[in-house]
């Protein structure tokens, strides 16, 4: 039996980069995935399936209440609950590096409506379903640049600091129903899409450099955490942010 046997796992953003390899690492360990993403996850169902699990797919806005809702509805309806939910759709690797008074309001407010309180509207609807089975983990993804200050991306790392905030509120307050909140950070790392931009390939090799372990991370190098904090084995670890880059931030 697999780690995450008999857990059933919502990762937002799955239909591709490294929420596709949260999604295949959580489904090897014996989870049934639900993948939500604007894009269709049905290559990834596919291949989960292919490997013998079992998954599903929806075409979901996070930023969306009614979208949520539906996407909760339809996985507690098809698995028979929500265990665990990676909040992991953010709009990032798209996002044009600007100055702060370059900056319009207008994108300030989709980036925090997508990264921010698409977090939030996922939280409040799968609360229910985990309170029901009086146990949940929730694991939240921020950044490293939180703790970086990282120029150029005002809107991207602010949103990304209070996904940690968050976390750690919400730990306290759900709790003693049994849910645990964690979040993830993880460093630049080399998706087939930032590999793909000229720009970012060479940010890719100057980050490689930066890290104790000096090579460039891999979406890889983000799932052991991911099932780690999923499983049964981080039970009692609640409102702890995980930097998972090489080494490039230490707190």
């Amino acid at each position: 039996m697999g780690r995450l046997s008999g857990r059933v796992a919502i990762i937002t953003g799955a239909a591709s980069g490294i929420g596709e390899h949260y999604a295949k690492g959580l489904a090897a360990e014996g989870a049934k995935v639900s993948i939500a993403d604007l894009e269709s996850g049905d290559g990834v169902v596919r291949a989960i399936r292919d490997a013998g699990g079992e998954a599903m797919s929806q075409v979901c806005d996070v930023s969306d209440p009614k979208a949520v809702a539906r996407l909760i509805r339809s996985t507690d309806e098809a698995f028979g609950g929500v265990h665990v939910l990676v909040n992991n759709a953010a709009l990032a690797a798209r996002l044009v590096h600007k100055t702060v008074d370059e900056l319009s309001s207008e994108e300030w407010d989709r980036v925090f409506a997508v990264n921010v309180r698409g977090a939030f509207e996922c939280v409040k609807a799968a609360l229910p379903v985990m309170r029901r089975q009086g146990y949940g983990k929730i694991i939240n993804v921020s950044s490293g640049t939180v703790f970086k200050g990282v120029t150029h991306m005002l809107h991207y790392v602010a949103t990304k600091g209070a996904i940690i905030a968050m976390t750690r509120s919400l730990a306290n307050e759900l709790g003693k129903d049994g849910i645990r909140c964690n979040a993830i950070a993880p460093g630049l790392t080399s998706t087939d899409y930032m590999k793909s931009r000229n720009d970012i390939a060479e940010m890719l090799i100057g980050m490689a450099k930066s890290r104790a372990i000096p090579r460039e991370e891999v979406p890889g190098d983000l799932v052991g955490t991911c099932v780690f904090l999923a499983s049964a084995e981080s039970d009692f670890i609640t409102g702890q942010t995980i930097v998972v880059d090489g080494g490039a931030v230490m707190h």
